[in-house]
């Protein structure tokens, strides 16, 4: 996890708010993708690594700032 605190924080912001949310319009994808999995409509492989796409830059921000605040 080392390569985390290596990279600037700015990084892992721009790329969450940037693929993390893309397509913006008529909603982000990543809350698109989220609402499927509440329903339960969340089924094809497509659909799957779509949320996990979207998913990774939140997680990884999600990550820097634990390791920033524990530090």
């Amino acid at each position: 996890m080392s390569w985390i605190d290596r990279m600037p924080l700015l990084l892992f912001v721009a790329a969450a708010l940037t693929l993390g949310l893309a397509p913006f319009v008529p909603e982000p994808h990543l809350w698109e993708k989220l609402k499927m999995l509440v329903a339960g409509t969340l089924r094809r492989p497509l659909d799957l690594f779509d949320l996990v796409l979207h998913a990774t830059p939140w997680l990884l921000l999600i990550a820097k700032v634990i390791r920033m605040l524990t530090r």
